[in-house]
């Protein structure tokens, strides 16, 4: 964090607490103002025809103790999460309807959050965004237009909290297993002289995660202040974190499970085949500021503009031990050692580096009507990052290494505009007309020297990248909305997306061929009940995907695993909710999602297994599978959530199950997730005492049933020939990798409102 944020975030907390002294109502939601600032242009509405859920500051207050944003959303329709350390802290992520993190656009407040160049998002970055958000909208398939990368699959929408009506102040913590805690502190100083509000929070996250050294140190915060009137509301937000967190990022083979399921490989140093240490530094250490400038004008009752101007910096970097490395893949020249023997190899510690700046401008001008709601909106958007690595050290090492010794460095720059035009006409008696049109700009480059080393090229060197691409895309989308009764809804909708590739796919492609963008048609059918006692709604879609990238087990120059284009592939299902109000203190809300997620005429490639030259692992073998299952792709995921409250009193039972997931997409049973079925119950208490508001006390179980399962992994899939003879027969022998899960775990929890 730069000395100039931390002297400002500084002197705005110190003006809120000293204005706070007063006390606030017991309500745990804050008091919404009339004339908030929001930027909503990509927000579905109810008659919007899209499956999207929405879950309110209330909902995830119940679960918000500690986790990431990905753990919290758990039970939502259609998604899986995962955590490389076990226990929802630290590096975490989330899957919907079988699309990983760079496929799903995030955004706060209608900024972008992915990065430009990966497509994810890391919630690690931004510890404990959850406190400060007033709610989260997930739109499953394309959804509506959005700025940004991903949009691909789903949408999440993040919208931040809005200012208190009146002074508030409230400290929560949590500790439990793992010596997982958070401390956290919220203050506002309510609405000063008609016009002015200041909001802040500073939050402290940390455990030693399940894993083996899988330990996290995270830091954030969140400032607000802003100037209100009956017309006009402007709104500067700056947030932001710092994590330090120990790798976690190798999985486990399935022996290992159950002989040793904490262990993690990762910082291993190794003497004559054997791990005789770890090393303490192998660490991700990376800061993110987000700043945010946000006006909201209303013209007449009619007529709306929202604009929002942003930037992000980011800086950080990894630091791992390699064994016995070759010394002239880091730009090292071979010595000579004591004994005269000239070393090649020795184990060296590295750090990679990323220096990156994202800054631009996002719009939404509103119209409501009688008959019409439109929007017309856009973005444009400017991302640079600086990639560099250096060696630290290196084992004996005879000569002079230099502290700053770089052995690469590249450019990333990427331009992203869109405008879209977006809304909904009444036909007629609760029909609706809804059309969303996009238009998208892409400008991106990579120029420099890679991390690879290029052992084809004569004479020998590092990868040269040199990628200059644009992309044009439209995106349209129309669907029918149907209010039947006030009781009965149904929609239908198509809408197509385009997607480029990302960084990962030029620098791990064949550097002469360049990946091609994908384009998804997605068509959704939905039908809603709803009743003072009941909810149900069923909802069908078919994602039907042209060139899809995908690894496919292929390999580039230097013998690496790539992703290609597969020409078609779809997903189908049926996504099914329904919720049942039992007493006027007890709710039973379930889900499941059942889908075929399948490639097309697959092709996947496996080399030899017991290839020792590059010859022998660049002939590889073909393998036609036919119409086979994507990865990480469960044919079932269902969702169950009782929710009790009575009398300050809140008790939550979550339950999922998640059906078997293929690690690649040759459809093994060997290289796969089990199927899983986990549930965790959250109770709570809340009451007062003189001088307090509110006092909330409780306590969150997690994996109640203790069960043994794993929510990510990865394959090592190769050919077994008898023999090692290439003309005999061969089958496929399978080496997967596995992340597990912690068993019962418990984060006991206390926040008092001032």
């Amino acid at each position: 964090m730069k000395k100039s944020s931390i002297i400002l975030s500084a002197a705005l907390l110190g003006t809120v607490m000293a204005a706070t002294a007063q006390r606030v109502p017991a309500d745990p939601e804050r008091v919404v103002m009339l004339d908030s600032v929001e930027v909503l242009g990509t927000r579905a509405e109810e008659n919007t025809p899209v499956a999207f859920t929405t879950m309110s500051k209330a909902q995830l207050a119940l679960v918000n103790h500690g986790q990431d944003i990905p753990m919290l959303l758990s039970t939502t329709p259609g998604v899986v999460t995962t955590s490389d350390a076990g226990a929802g802290v630290g590096y975490t992520s989330l899957r919907v309807r079988g699309t990983d993190a760079t496929r799903i656009n995030v955004t706060a407040n209608d900024i972008p959050m992915n990065d430009a160049e990966s497509h994810s998002v890391f919630w690690v970055n931004t510890p404990d965004l959850a406190s400060s958000l007033h709610d989260v909208q997930l739109q499953r398939g394309v959804g509506t237009s959005a700025n940004g990368a991903g949009a691909f699959g789903a949408s999440l929408n993040l919208r931040t909290e809005w200012f208190s009506a009146t002074p508030m102040a409230q400290f929560s913590g949590s500790y439990g297993s793992f010596a997982t805690h958070k401390e956290t502190v919220q203050v506002g100083t309510g609405l000063l002289g008609g016009h002015w509000a200041l909001d802040a929070r500073l939050s402290n996250i940390g455990s030693n995660g399940y894993r083996d050294r899988a330990t996290s140190d995270l830091k954030s915060f969140f400032v607000q202040g802003g100037w209100l009137d009956g017309t006009t509301a402007v709104r500067l937000i700056a947030f932001g974190g710092k994590e330090d967190t120990y790798h976690a990022w190798d999985g486990i083979s399935r022996d290992q499970l159950d002989t040793d399921r904490t262990y993690n490989p990762n910082g291993e140093i190794k003497r004559g085949g054997k791990v005789v240490d770890f090393y303490e530094d192998q660490k991700d250490i990376y800061q993110q500021m987000n700043y945010q400038a946000l006006c909201e004008h209303r013209f007449s009752p009619a007529w709306r503009l929202n604009v929002g101007l942003h930037y992000t910096n980011g800086f950080g970097y990894y630091q791992e031990y390699k064994n016995a490395r070759t010394l002239v893949e880091y730009g090292l020249v071979p010595f000579t050692a004591a004994d005269g023997s000239t070393v090649k190899k020795s184990s060296l510690v590295r750090r990679k580096v990323l220096d990156s700046g994202f800054g631009g401008a996002v719009f939404a001008l509103r119209y409501t009507g009688k008959r019409l709601n439109a929007t017309l909106g856009g973005g444009a958007n400017r991302y640079i990052n600086n990639h560099y690595g250096r060696v630290l050290w290196v084992e004996n090492y005879m000569g002079d290494l230099d502290p700053s010794h770089e052995y690469y460095r590249n450019k990333g720059r990427k331009t992203d505009f869109n405008i879209y035009l977006k809304g909904n006409y009444m036909l007629w008696r609760g029909l609706s007309a809804y059309a969303d049109l996009q238009l998208r700009h892409i400008a991106y480059t990579i120029k420099g020297v890679n991390d690879k080393w290029d052992w084809t090229a004569s004479p020998e060197h590092a990868q040269l990248l040199d990628v200059n691409e644009q992309f044009n895309f439209f995106n349209p989308k129309a669907g029918l909305n149907w209010q039947i009764t006030p009781k009965h809804r149904v929609y239908a909708s198509v809408g197509v997306a385009h997607k480029e590739p990302t960084r990962n796919n030029y620098t791990d492609g064949p550097l002469l061929v360049h990946p091609r963008a994908e384009r998804l048609t997605d068509w959704e059918l939905g039908y809603a009940f709803t009743d003072t006692r009941i909810t149900a709604s069923a909802n069908f879609y078919y994602m039907s995907y042209k060139d899809q990238l995908v690894l496919n087990g292929r390999l580039n120059e230097i013998g690496e695993p790539m992703a290609e284009n597969v020409p078609n592939s779809y997903r189908c299902g049926v996504e099914l909710m329904a919720g049942l109000r039992l007493t006027s203190w007890l709710r039973w809300d379930v889900n499941a999602t059942l889908s075929q997620n399948r490639i097309k005429d697959y092709v996947g490639y496996v080399s030899d297994y017991n290839a020792d030259t590059w010859d022998d692992l660049w002939s590889q073998t073909a393998i036609e599978r036919g119409n086979t299952t994507i990865a990480f792709s469960p044919s079932v995921i269902a969702n169950s959530v009782f929710l009790l409250n009575f009398k300050g009193f809140t008790a939550q039972l979550q339950s999922q199950y998640v059906s078997r997931q293929y690690l690649d997409n040759f459809e093994n049973d060997d290289d796969a997730l089990d199927p899983y079925f986990v549930t965790h119950l959250h109770l709570g208490y809340a009451f007062t005492l003189p001088y307090l508001k509110r006092v909330n006390v409780g306590v969150s179980i997690y994996n109640i049933f203790n069960e043994k399962y794993e929510t990510n992994g990865y394959s090592q899939t190769a050919a077994l020939y008898a023999g090692g003879d290439k003309t005999q027969p061969y089958k496929l022998s399978s080496d997967p990798r596995f992340y597990p899960m912690a068993g019962t775990n418990l984060l006991a929890h206390l926040t008092l409102t001032f």
